[in-house]
């Protein structure tokens, strides 16, 4: 065993520090595959971690990263092999257990999922997380049976991670899709991404009626609190909205009146601990459905060096799509 090259973040009295440095393979936890991470990510939730701003690492010292893709060098589980190219999302890890902004993981072989046939491992990586939430909302939709014949899909946060990739997917299933965003100049973006309207944020952001006029049929949120409970107000009768995200906040201001008056159903996306075959599905599909020409029109590549200095920048809304971390 040697060292490799990781972010870690160790606790202080004033809170938390964060520094790039050698770390001990021999200090990694414990699992039964340790992977050469090749690609990770950058979401909202690493943001978090890295800058402090939310008790988002429960474990000190912690290497962030909450998502990677990577090939297997040792294995004592069943279905892995050295060599095989793999994928981790969600799991605590980069929370609980040490995770990817580093050269190298350990983990359990549970949490893997193999690398999907037609996805290189840095396009798995430009969906990470945020992508496979959005899939999973997609999933829950078809699940609850709205369909675009129904009335348009609402996207709330449409211009990040989820929402750029949630625009995508919906559009490709043929919806109609209508994108909010508080980000001028947007629009062109979004509309190549499919979406067929621009809905300024600020119409959701503001408190409103328990019922408003019916607007659309389905919605992903990533925002929560005031927006949420607006987008709940606003959806068609046996509408339903997929909640995934808590970027305005965690509360949900709202009334039964959706719920009793207009059968309104509110599907909760819980994307970091999904069984296995639930999510090996929600992987096979997007290798399958997303458009990987539009998935690299939202996305950009940096190395691992730089991920110190990003925290700030997707917690102030100034990134746009996906941000793939190159690691080796």
């Amino acid at each position: 065993m040697g060292t490799f090259k990781a972010w870690v973040i160790e606790k202080t009295e004033g809170g938390q520090s964060l520094a790039f440095r050698d770390f001990d393979e021999a200090d990694l936890m414990d699992g039964d595959v340790t992977v050469r991470v090749t690609h990770s990510t950058l979401n909202y939730k690493d943001g978090l971690a890295l800058t402090g701003r939310s008790p988002v690492v429960r474990r000190f010292p912690m290497i962030p990263g909450i998502d990677f893709a990577g090939v297997v060098e040792t294995s004592g589980h069943d279905e892995y092999k050295p060599g095989d190219p793999v994928v981790l999302t969600g799991w605590g890890v980069g929370e609980t257990h040490l995770g990817a902004y580093g050269q190298k993981a350990r983990v359990r072989g549970d949490w893997l999922v193999p690398l999907p046939d037609g996805l290189t491992p840095e396009q798995a990586m430009a969906v990470g997380t945020a992508g496979y939430t959005a899939m999973l909302c997609l999933m829950a939709l078809d699940a609850h049976g709205v369909k675009p014949s129904d009335g348009p899909a609402l996207v709330t946060g449409a211009s990040g991670g989820v929402g750029s990739v949630a625009v995508a997917l919906l559009a490709r299933a043929g919806w109609h899709v209508i994108a909010s965003t508080g980000r001028t100049g947007e629009g062109d973006y979004l509309k190549s991404l499919g979406a067929a309207e621009i809905l300024d944020r600020a119409e959701l952001e503001k408190p409103g009626r328990p019922l408003g006029k019916e607007r659309w049929a389905a919605a992903v949120d990533a925002v929560g609190s005031q927006t949420l409970a607006n987008v709940l107000s606003m959806t068609k009768a046996d509408g339903a909205v997929a909640a995934c995200g808590l970027a305005q906040g965690m509360d949900l201001p709202t009334s039964v009146a959706p719920f009793i008056l207009r059968g309104v159903s509110l599907l909760g996306i819980n994307s970091v601990t999904t069984p296995r075959d639930k999510r090996r599905a929600a992987w096979g599909r997007i290798a399958r459905e997303l458009d990987l020409g539009k998935l690299a029109a939202m996305t950009r590549t940096v190395e691992l060096e730089e991920v110190g200095t990003m925290g700030d920048e997707i917690l102030s809304g100034h990134v746009r799509g996906r941000t793939v971390v190159r690691v080796a």
